[in-house]
């Protein structure tokens, strides 16, 4: 029943399964979308009027490029249904006018030339210009300094009004329920659950939440109990509207000049022309006004100039033309400039679509459907990592933190090179060792806002360089470094300071833990104490929740270590899934213990040297933890592992020992030829190794089997995920981790894979490469990445036995890297290399698919 309003009163209903936060764009995508699944039972309440945020003033784009698969197939979603509802007659204003994607260096047209073969694998007709036929498309542009451009024929715009009340219509049409001018007050929970949304007019018990609250979304985080960290500052954002000009072409593509951070499309016969300035303007700082509808900041010509001058120089017509309205409205921007979606780890059944950091029309589409699909099936049906709540820790949401990195992640049209690092909010989390790391010439970089050694420059009489990441698709600078970094670990020994990688513990008075991992994690658990057990943990449908060691260090006490990114996801996994009796207690100790990798052959001896207990391979087995000395410091827990394939241990070492664990092995280290060593060098390790890293190359849509890990897997107990393990078991997988070979690679002159190339297979386009880097004992560029078969409607085809479809002998199979395909030797099996390994590879299994 629509709502009715008597005196000023609001009638709400009572219950809904789903509540939505937000009438913009992305809260009626959202709703529309739970309304075509069969889900109606769902209330939008909307503080103001729909769309009176942010939604109203979008310049109304979409364009479906983007630098990686996933944001294109979002994107693209979005665009085949805004084109299906105005062809249904809907009137969403969709006008299919291209767009005009330009380059005017030529790493961003190496970049152009990377995305092309991603965007034709779904569907997404481009072409690459050279800069005269980009003139041909838009004759108006100045083409003087362009290298080249991309264009994308099916792209377009709409009217953000149209779209919004369209969605409107077709998701009250099934029965959705929505509410203007209702204040939300807190949402309750219930167990860490969310069961009711208290607003001025009452309150409305519900299954779930979805916080689509735009700018306004981090303030209503703050409206639960258990506060829920959502991220976001605002910034301004300017946009030039001019009256019409007679000498335009009303058919004119929306032109990108990405590199002059500026874009342009026709608009009521004038021009509508905006930018993403290198340096934005944060607002809003001390919170969002809650009755700001349908309002404007301030013009503010002096801040806009410097977009101003790139318009003027690529598109000269606007010399001439007169100014209707320079527009500066607020949008919501995030530490990373990816968009925030998801369940939050603070209370169950509580979603987040914000962040939309000024594509929130293009992006709403596909937003919508993936979210509902994530609320309704708790994983959703696209692999959206990079835009998971849960990569975040909670210092992005502190709120100068913010202010500050914005600045910088407005900067959209940026070119963000291959392991590019943010310059705002750096050295807030660092370990014990980085000062000495520093010292001894490392470069850092950061994950998770930890500050990691990449790599170490080699010092010259005038000490060392500036440390710096420098920009590039070719040979990077710290490839000779990163060379004799591993050399050194395949040799030597080297010092990887590991300190930022998570680190749980789990205990209980009873057996309760024991069970409580044996049901989440898909390995044996029942193990000796002191063995270091590599598990996955699976959702529902088998895919990767987590990678990660475990180690009972006594009875009912376990030692869990996963990748630094999954800090939040490690944690909201375990919490969510622990026993409500409070049987099992569960801490995260990243901070207590410093992990130093002592990798390399002469890693025993070194460590033999400095500790009572015996570090022969026969007393300490491989993937085995003790409990030892080192030097002075006690308390460390050593595992035999690297997590690179080399002989070596892993000391976690209490915190306030560590700087002294790292000079006495550096000082007994010296005739053993001892070094530091960075991330870069492990990664090109274990990647021509052939092993998967969660969050590069596990996902929450890979399972073991497709990965190779299927003798990581008991079958014979109980755990989450595995009837889905069983089904694909009999009926086989739809993609296979396989590592290629680049033939005829030139690593000095020809553009590098970075992760995110195209595989083909004959020909034909099987899946894109994950991560990749050089082989130095192999001496070949490796590329690590699932291999899939498409149906002709784009679906994965599903074989029982995959591995013969990749290694067929008359299978050839190349890497696509900006335009250039390379042939490639593939191989789903660790290649024989002059190594002693001491942990498992991926061996061939005779029940595997």
């Amino acid at each position: 029943m629509p709502a009715t309003q008597i005196l000023g009163k609001i009638d709400l209903p009572k219950n809904a399964r789903v509540v939505i936060c937000g009438g913009g764009v992305t809260g009626l995508s959202v709703a529309y979308h739970l309304a075509e699944s069969g889900w109606t039972d769902v209330v939008v309440l909307e503080q103001g009027r729909l769309t009176c945020g942010t939604t109203w003033h979008s310049g109304g784009l979409v364009g479906q490029i983007r630098p990686d698969l996933k944001g294109i197939q979002l994107i693209s979603y979005s665009r085949n249904l805004y084109k299906k509802l105005e062809e249904a007659g809907y009137g969403l204003g969709w006008r299919e006018c291209g767009s005009l994607n330009l380059a005017k260096t030529e790493d961003r047209f190496i970049q152009l030339k990377r995305i092309k073969p991603l965007a034709e694998a779904v569907g997404v007709e481009c072409h690459i210009l050279t800069p005269n036929e980009a003139q041909e498309k838009c004759p108006q542009i100045n083409i003087a300094d362009l290298k080249g451009g991309l264009w994308v024929p099916g792209d377009g715009v709409v009217t953000p009004s149209n779209l919004s009340m369209a969605l409107h219509k077709l998701a009250k049409e099934k029965g959705v329920q929505f509410h203007e001018n209702v204040k939300i007050e807190k949402i309750v929970t219930d167990h860490g659950r969310v069961s009711q949304v208290q607003t001025e007019h009452g309150s409305i018990s519900c299954e779930y939440f979805v916080n689509c609250a735009g700018m306004w979304a981090r303030e209503i985080g703050k409206k639960s109990k258990r506060k829920v960290a959502v991220p976001i500052h605002a910034c301004e954002h300017h946009m030039i509207i001019t009256k019409p000009m007679s000498d335009l072409n009303r058919n004119i593509p929306v032109i990108r000049d990405y590199d002059g951070s500026i874009y342009f499309r026709e608009w009521d016969g004038g021009l509508l022309a905006g930018g993403f300035e290198p340096i934005g303007k944060p607002i809003f700082h001390t919170g969002v006004p809650e009755k700001f509808e349908f309002q404007l900041l301030p013009e503010d010509w002096d801040h806009f100039q410097i977009l101003l001058d790139q318009m003027l120089f690529r598109l000269p017509i606007m010399e001439t033309a007169h100014v209707k309205q320079l527009m500066n409205g607020p949008e919501a921007y995030t530490p990373d400039g990816n968009y925030i979606l998801g369940e939050t780890p603070e209370v169950d059944n509580y979603y987040v679509a914000a962040g939309m950091n000024s594509t929130g029309v293009q992006a709403a589409g596909g937003v919508g459907r993936f979210v509902a699909e994530w609320i309704m099936n708790e994983v959703p049906s696209l692999n959206l990592w990079a835009h998971d709540i849960l990569r975040f820790v909670i210092h992005h949401n502190n709120r100068k933190f913010l202010r500050e990195r914005v600045k910088e992640t407005i900067a959209g049209y940026g070119l963000r090179y291959p392991h590019d690092q943010w310059k705002t909010g750096r050295r807030l989390r660092t370990s014990p060792l980085h000062t000495r790391l520093e010292v001894a010439g490392a470069c850092f970089g950061e994950t998770n806002a930890f500050e990691r050694a990449m790599w170490f420059q080699t010092q010259s009489e005038d000490g060392y360089e500036a440390q710096q990441f420098k920009g590039t698709y070719g040979k990077p600078d710290w490839f000779e470094h990163v060379r004799d970094e591993y050399w050194a670990c395949k040799e030597r020994v080297c010092l990887i300071d590991m300190s930022s990688f998570t680190k749980i513990e789990i205990k209980s008075a009873g057996n309760e833990a024991c069970e409580f991992l044996q049901y989440l994690c898909s390995n044996e658990i029942q193990r000796e104490i002191g063995t270091v057990i590599h598990t996955g943990m699976q959702n529902s449908q088998g895919g990767y929740e987590n990678d990660c060691s475990i180690i009972p260090l006594e009875k009912n006490y376990f030692f869990i270590i996963t990748p630094t990114s999954q800090q939040t996801r490690s944690l909201s996994w375990l919490r969510r899934h622990m026993p409500t009796d409070g049987s099992v207690q569960i801490r995260d100790v990243t901070s207590m213990y410093s992990g130093i990798n002592v990798i390399g052959p002469h890693a025993q001896q070194l460590l033999s040297d400095l500790t009572e207990t015996s570090t022969s391979k026969s007393d300490f087995k491989p993937m085995t933890c003790k409990i030892i000395d080192v030097g002075l410091a006690s308390g460390i827990r050593a595992m035999r592992l690297t997590h690179a394939g080399e002989d070596g241990f892993i000391l976690y070492t209490p915190s306030e020992y560590a700087l002294h664990v790292y000079d006495v092995l550096m000082k007994a280290g010296k005739d053993y030829g001892i070094r530091n060593a960075g991330y870069f060098a492990l990664r090109h390790l274990r990647i021509e190794k052939l092993f998967a890293y969660w969050g590069l190359d596990l996902t929450t849509h890979t399972t073991p089997l497709e990965c190779g890990r299927e003798f990581r897997v008991n079958f014979n107990k109980d755990f989450m995920g595995k009837k889905s393990l069983l089904k694909q078991k009999e009926q086989g997988i739809s993609q296979r981790f396989a590592q290629f070979l680049l033939e005829d690679f030139d690593i000095n002159t020809d553009i590098w894979p970075w992760g995110g190339e195209a595989i083909y297979r004959n020909g034909k386009f099987v899946g894109t490469t994950t991560t990749s880097g050089f082989g130095f004992t192999l001496d070949r560029m490796i590329c690590l990445g699932f291999v899939k078969d498409f149906d002709e409607k784009g679906k994965p085809i599903v074989r029982k036995r995959f591995n013969e479809y990749i290694m067929d002998k008359n299978a050839k199979f190349e890497i696509g890297i900006a335009g250039k395909k390379f042939p490639a030797k593939v191989s789903i099996y660790t290649p024989s290399l002059a190594y002693t390994s001491s942990e498992p590879v991926f061996i061939p299994v005779p029940s595997s698919p």
